[in-house]
């Protein structure tokens, strides 16, 4: 198949980069590589985003911009403020489905935390993230699924926990990733649960409508 460089979208682009980025390490990681996932020449990806750290750059702020957006979606489709929250951190996960993979994401965390172009636009991301955690928690309490709390603070904690679940996971390797991030987060809220969240969450899905 011939590529396809006028009918191949930067976002198509991105979402190859994405894909690659599970396989190869940013050592490894090459236009070429994401050209032949996009289904484009690598003169196509040069063309539009020029080196391969502008390139990443450009995938992080898209990933970046996108996080409100996926947050509303997840509303949408879980409706329980509760279950989104916990839903939502375990779809995130599925960029590090295996070790390998999560190898390959800690690798790429160096250069956003040693970058400075790249730490700002990561910042902005855990902003982002939890505030909109936080806006998911205050709308639990009003649902009744919570009780009242420090949202503020428990949206910092969900974030932490959430992180070091995938490390966790990451060294002791059993079972899915998406498993232990639901079960820490789950345990981690708990305390603040009005009723069993684990056994109705999927029955509360009315409840938790704004």
């Amino acid at each position: 198949m011939s590529p396809r460089p006028r009918e191949t979208s930067d976002a198509e682009i991105l979402a190859a980069l994405a894909r690659v980025m599970q396989r190869r390490s940013p050592v490894e990681l090459t236009l070429a590589d994401v050209a032949k996932e996009a289904g484009v020449v690598p003169a196509t990806i040069i063309q539009r985003f020029g080196t391969k750290r502008e390139l990443l750059l450009a995938n992080c702020k898209a990933w970046t911009a996108d996080v409100a957006g996926q947050f509303a979606a997840a509303r949408a489709k879980y409706v329980s403020p509760l279950r989104t929250l916990v839903e939502l951190f375990v779809e995130f996960s599925g960029f590090a489905a295996t070790p390998e993979s999560m190898a390959n994401f800690l690798a790429y965390v160096q250069i956003d935390l040693s970058d400075p172009e790249f730490r700002a636009v990561l910042l902005l991301q855990f902003v982002t993230m939890r505030e909109e955690s936080k806006k998911l928690l205050d709308d639990a309490i009003v649902a009744r699924e919570l009780k009242t709390c420090d949202s503020g603070e428990l949206a910092r904690l969900l974030q932490q926990v959430n992180g070091g679940a995938m490390l966790d996971w990451a060294v002791y390797r059993k079972g899915p990733l998406g498993t232990w991030i639901r079960r820490a987060l789950e345990a981690l809220l708990a305390p603040y649960v009005i009723g069993d969240f684990r056994k109705s969450g999927s029955a509360r899905r009315g409840g938790g409508a704004r």
